[in-house]
């Protein structure tokens, strides 16, 4: 995939080096992955918040006791990445539970979804862009997206394939198959 963004975009290619610059580089390459997007982009002021409070929670995040090596922060105006290095211990259901409600209680402080699977994000002109599953055609014919604009993969679940399949083009992406098989493109 390198090889697409240095040679096809490197505007896309800058801003992946650039958000790969904020993730911590003591965590292990299998530490856990969860992206929480939201169904619209945060405020400078709010960004700011969102961010204090998510520090605050993994500074203090406990499975069974233990100390959980964590990492979090919002990325793009619009998606909470949680990492948790379980080569320095585990994480519980019960941990993860408190994380959804930490994200649980964004939504009601911003009055935000980040639970909608059915919106996908894309990064047009260096923002993120959210669009319904079902508009997908549709932007496809009108030139809003191209078959080589890059896609928000949140299904990644491990920091390693964070850092190099979470942008990655429309037409690398698990959406293309599922386009193909349904012959929507």
């Amino acid at each position: 995939m390198e090889f697409w963004l240095l040679n096809n975009n490197p505007q896309l290619c800058e801003m992946i080096h650039d958000f790969t610059g904020l993730l911590p580089d003591d965590f292990s390459p299998e530490s856990r992955v969860w992206i929480f997007q939201s169904n619209r982009s945060f405020t400078d002021i709010e960004e700011l918040q969102i961010n204090e409070q998510l520090l605050n929670y993994y500074l203090q995040w406990k499975s069974h006791g233990k100390e959980v090596k964590g990492w979090a922060k919002l990325l793009f105006n619009q998606f909470i990445v949680v990492l948790a290095d379980e080569s320095y211990s585990g994480v519980s259901g019960c941990s993860t539970d408190d994380m959804t409600r930490l994200i649980k209680s964004f939504e009601r402080q911003y009055q935000v979804n980040f639970f909608d699977r059915m919106t996908l994000t894309f990064l047009v002109d260096g923002q993120a862009q959210p669009l319904p599953y079902n508009q997908v055609q549709y932007a496809l014919e009108k030139g809003f997206i191209e078959t080589d604009t890059p896609l928000f993969n949140n299904l990644v679940d491990r920091l390693e394939t964070l850092r190099t399949e979470w942008l990655i083009p429309l037409n690398q992406s698990w959406l293309w198959k599922r386009l193909i098989t349904s012959k929507v493109i």
